[in-house]
């Protein structure tokens, strides 16, 4: 860095050390801030913060930064982090970090843990990583192929740390010339739209109109297509200034809603709506005012609505890993916090999260529905009413733990996080804390490659794909940032039995829409949302192209 940027840099410095304990700070990004940020400059869901002092705001590596922090122009001094950490948006408005550290002083102590980062360290892949393989149950995205089946079973898990738990981020890079994902034979894909800012959850409205929450920038836009069209021939924002809106829905269910509801990072609220409005008729109405007393972490929120119309339920991830530092409760206080929040609900700053809870649609008659899912990003209902998740599970145990997954969530389910995992495998980093819960544990339906980063799930209902994709579930799915043998990302396909064979699921899994890596550093596209347009075709977004792919089944 140049001579007056070093001076500038020291002499902030001085504010924050030592009286400031980079000690402290250290446990502060332990709990708050490791779940997205690596101490190095590799990538996990946000950029690395390895020699962040001193660095030009939007240039660390291999992330794909929101278009307002690129046009900030800041320098991250540890007065500027004083100021972004106490309010982000306020400094940034369209930032992709909405969490604010409130304290000054819980501020003040992690700016001088950061000082203590090193741009020059870098733990991203051990050398004792586990090699590729493709063989067994567990492999990586040089085995993924439109059409390949997957299946884990409890009794392939390993055991914990049997493998070290790396960083290993993706950087996301332009496509190749002429690249497109690769999808099954007999199927087409091509790009519906671009340009994007980072597109998540799709809806796609009774009459057509296909909803897109672009989470970073604050906004939903629709999009207006002909069945069958290749691209919109409409594009408009249908509301701004929202605050990292993830969630979408319609209500009532059917085909003539009156509301479309969002779910905010810390709120829920909802728009009047008529089939074919492009712009929100009217200002929004706030049904749910403060989700939960802590934002960190996880902070994509989902929602739907039971078939009837009766409840409304909506997806909270955790604020950690496995809820590191959870102040321990005697057994007599566990058994309380239990009957009044559900079997197995955490505490403290996990209040509320790693649930999913329920509501009446005017936000009244709250209650947990499920416990221990650590990040049910995606939820949808199938039949009369059945609620399913798509949940990315913890982190740290190694490789090949814990498994992601599709499920079924039963009312009052609890699947084990942060003290169990797929049953009764404790966690051994809460060892002896919650013996009563062995045995309570519910097993997840569908186990899909562990740290694949499973988003939004959709059931086809479409009509134009061949009959054995009918009522099978679609899932969009990130890809790994902490796996040495990266896998996804893509879009895989969870087939379901028939009524007669009990109608749940198969148990396996199969690759639908892959061919998005490079090789085993860079991926040039990831998707998160995907929904069954009008027509039968099925569109998947994509945060790191910026792009909404259509695939339509092609051979008539």
């Amino acid at each position: 860095m140049g001579l007056g940027v070093a001076v500038m840099v020291a002499a902030a410095l001085s504010l924050y050390r030592p009286s400031h304990r980079p000690a402290e700070g250290e446990v502060i990004f332990r709990a708050r801030c490791a779940v997205c940020h690596a101490t190095d400059t590799r990538t996990m869901q946000g950029p690395g913060l390895g020699g962040v002092i001193g660095r030009a705001a939007a240039t660390a590596p291999g992330f794909t930064y929101s278009r307002a922090l690129r046009d900030s122009h800041l320098t991250w001094s540890p007065a500027v982090l004083e100021q972004f950490l106490a309010a982000p948006t306020v400094l940034v408005p369209g930032t992709t970090m909405p969490i604010a550290v409130e304290d000054h002083r819980d501020r003040r102590a992690l700016i001088a843990y950061l000082s203590t980062l090193s741009a020059g360290e870098s733990h991203a892949v051990s050398p004792n990583a586990s090699p590729h393989s493709d063989e067994g149950p567990f492999t990586s995205w040089r085995g993924d192929a439109p059409g390949r089946r997957h299946r884990i079973d409890i009794a392939d898990l390993p055991a914990p740390f049997a493998s070290p738990s790396v960083r290993n981020g993706p950087s996301i890079v332009d496509p190749p010339a002429g690249a497109r994902p690769a999808v099954p034979a007999g199927f087409k894909v091509a790009a519906f739209m671009t340009g994007l800012e980072n597109p998540r959850l799709l809806r796609v409205s009774p009459s057509g109109d296909v909803f897109v929450a672009e989470t970073s920038p604050g906004r939903l836009r629709v999009l207006r297509a002909e069945d069958g069209a290749a691209s919109p021939e409409r594009v408009e924002v249908y509301a701004d200034g929202l605050d990292h809106p993830f969630g979408i829905a319609f209500f009532p269910p059917g085909s003539d809603p009156q509301w479309l509801y969002v779910a905010n990072v810390n709120s829920v609220i909802r728009f009047p709506y008529h089939n074919g409005d492009l712009r929100a008729a009217g200002p929004a109405q706030t049904i749910l005012t403060r989700l939960t007393e802590s934002t960190a972490g996880h902070t994509t929120r989902d929602i739907a609505f039971s078939p009837d119309g009766r409840t409304m339920f909506l997806s909270i991830g955790s604020g950690s890993n496995v809820a590191e530092g959870t102040p321990r409760r005697t057994p007599d206080e566990n058994a309380a916090w239990d009957r009044a929040h559900g079997t197995g609900a955490s505490w403290g700053a996990e209040t509320n999260r790693a649930d999913v809870l329920a509501f009446d649609p005017e936000g009244r008659d709250g209650r947990t529905f499920a416990t221990g899912l650590r990040n049910c990003v995606g939820m949808a209902t199938r039949g009369a009413g059945e609620l399913w998740c798509s949940t990315n599970e913890r982190d740290g145990l190694g490789d090949n733990l814990v498994p992601d997954y599709v499920t079924r969530v039963a009312a009052q389910a609890f699947f084990g996080w942060p003290w169990y995992y797929l049953g009764d495998h404790e966690d051994p980093r809460h060892a002896g804390e919650r013996p009563d819960l062995a045995g309570h544990v519910t097993v997840p339906d569908v186990l899909l490659q562990p740290h694949l980063a499973p988003l939004q799930m959709v059931f086809y209902d479409g009509a134009t794909f061949p009959p054995e994709y009918r009522g099978n579930a679609f899932v969009a799915c990130h890809g790994s940032w902490n796996r040495a043998a990266r896998t996804g990302p893509k879009v895989v396909r969870v087939g379901m039995q028939s009524a007669d064979d009990g109608g749940g699921a198969r148990g396996d899994y199969e690759d639908f829409m892959t061919g998005f890596v490079v090789d085993d550093d860079h991926v040039w596209g990831r998707p998160v949302g995907v929904a069954v347009a009008r027509d039968g075709a099925l569109l998947v977004s994509d945060d790191g192209h910026g792009a909404i792919w259509r695939v339509a089944w092609a051979a008539r």
